[in-house]
């Protein structure tokens, strides 16, 4: 039988699975990861850092660093027939509702090789050419077969995590389903270093069949260029760069002078049925994949592994019943079938054939979204919803009551204040009570005898604003989600939600 001090075995080292041994490292708890492959990855895959990124990382003390070797998004220009149709501004899209108000532009190989840094300097080094080549599970523990270059190895550990990508593995092992679809066309994309820098902007270029996009990729001056490969070249086994060049420098209006990085792909949207089995876990592309529309993926699955991180480690030091861990799979499911359907409709609508989508890309888009730009609520609802900081879990076991605007589930809203910050407490990665106001002794006396850390915030401008309740309290996770309002600092519930979940509180892991 598997210890508690049995190290939890993390299979991928992309960003779902470092983020998820990291975040168990600084939880104290044991963490082994391992990869098949030889080292981080070597192309930029994934670009778009989201703000609920940052703020996860800002946990960690990471985000700084991170938004230094990223490059901040500026400005969107549509593009249609050789000619700008419309631009609207990015920057600082978030003001107020982040810290971090803005989308971040950093490659996944430097994000990765970031990710592994600071995993190291938590005590955890990854496994790499290690494969997890198949898997048992009883009501006690998992055990794990290893390959490391033909050197086998049998691994038990309490939880197997699955972080291993579209082709999982773990997701296989278990027997999962893993439903969905694939769209039709065929895309490039292309790291590459063009003749021109058109600066830090993007550009997306619309027509009436094709679509283009040009991102900054890195501050050397690379861009990503992604479109749809002509259909005379769809099939062909040794497609290069070389051949969809000339369509994509007319489309694009820019000349390429150097290839860094060439591939072709299908876009996949499928959701895996479960997102757990017994002892076993799957978080990130092994769960959910879906089209790039809004730069979602890669976020999603640090949000998987953010979410699973602080349930194992509470289970494995003593602070909570494994019936913690049965809230995994609906917080994290429901919003990856959501995520699916939403970026399915966002996809179909830009790269679908027909009257109705041509008039989109070519009419609509262009001319509608300046006007609807030009309103608050627009811009606002439009970050909330791409940046992720909107994902609530209200019909998880663990939400419960509602304080001004705010309902158990709900991200605890930015509130900066003269006085102080009220992210700065979520460092501890612990639970904790706020107050945004005055805290009653009875409450401050009750949240003593749990050991839970209360914090006493000003009720400013800001946090009036953000939607939090006078003199309220708000039970929150490590996660920095709510997990329960109360707008009276009700006597008891404290207690009684702790015993209800199977909680014991703790301060700093």
């Amino acid at each position: 039988m598997a210890s508690s001090a049995s190290p939890i075995l993390v299979a991928g080292a992309g960003p779902t699975g470092l983020v998820l041994a990291l975040r168990l490292a600084r939880h104290g708890v044991p963490v082994r990861i391992i990869d098949r492959r030889s080292g981080p990855g070597e192309a930029s895959r994934a670009l778009v850092v989201h703000a609920r990124t940052l703020e996860f990382y800002q946990q960690l003390g990471l985000a700084e660093a991170v938004v230094a070797r990223g490059i901040r998004m500026g400005a969107v220009h549509l593009r249609e027939g050789g000619a700008e149709a419309a631009a609207v501004s990015f920057a600082d899209l978030g003001q107020g509702i982040s810290p971090f108000p803005f989308m971040l532009c950093f490659p996944q190989d430097d994000h990765e090789r970031f990710l592994v840094a600071a995993l190291a300097e938590a005590g955890v080094r990854v496994e790499w050419n290690t494969e997890l080549t198949g898997f048992t599970q009883d009501e006690a523990r998992v055990a794990a077969l290893l390959d490391r270059g033909g050197t086998r190895e049998t691994c038990e550990t309490p939880y197997l995590c699955g972080c291993d990508g579209a082709h999982s593995r773990v997701r296989q092992g278990l027997g999962l389903d893993f439903p969905g679809g694939t769209y039709a066309q065929m895309f490039y994309v292309a790291d590459v270093r063009l003749a021109q820098r058109p600066g830090d902007d993007v550009f997306v270029h619309l027509g009436a069949d094709a679509l283009g996009l040009v991102m900054p990729v890195r501050s050397s001056g690379m861009h990503r260029l992604i479109g749809i490969v002509p259909p005379p070249l769809v099939g062909r086994e040794d497609l290069a760069f070389a051949d969809v060049q000339p369509s994509a420098e007319a489309l694009l209006g820019l000349r390429v002078a150097q290839v860094n990085w060439f591939s072709t792909y299908h876009v996949h949207h499928r959701v895996a049925a479960r997102f757990r089995v017994g002892r076993c876990f799957i978080a990130g592309d092994a769960g959910h994949i879906h089209s790039p529309a809004g730069g979602q993926g890669m976020n999603t699955g640090i949000g998987d592994a953010v979410n699973l991180a602080w349930k194992l480690a509470a289970v494995q030091r003593g602070l909570a019943t494994p019936a913690l861990l049965d809230s995994y799979e609906p917080e994290r499911i429901a919003f990856a079938r959501q995520l699916v359907a939403s970026t399915d409709r966002a996809f179909q609508a830009v790269v679908g054939k027909g009257l109705r989508h041509q008039v989109l890309r070519t009419w609509l888009l262009p001319h509608l979204m300046p006007l609807l730009w030009g309103f608050r609520v627009t811009r606002r609802m439009m970050f909330e919803v791409v940046s992720q900081v909107r994902i609530a879990y209200p019909d998880s076991p663990l939400s419960e009551g509602r304080a001004g605007e705010v309902r158990g589930g709900d991200r605890l809203p930015w509130a900066p204040a003269p006085e102080g910050d009220n992210f700065a407490p979520l460092q501890a990665l612990a639970w904790q009570l706020h107050v945004y106001g005055r805290a009653r002794p009875g409450l401050a006396g009750e949240a003593a005898g749990l050991g839970l850390p209360l914090h006493a915030l000003p009720h400013g401008p800001a946090a009036e604003a953000a939607g939090l309740s006078r003199d309220a309290a708000y039970l929150v996770r490590p996660d920095g989600h709510v997990a329960l309002a109360l707008p009276d600092q009700e006597a008891g519930l404290l207690g009684d939600y702790a015993q209800r979940h199977g909680l014991r509180f703790a301060h700093a892991a």
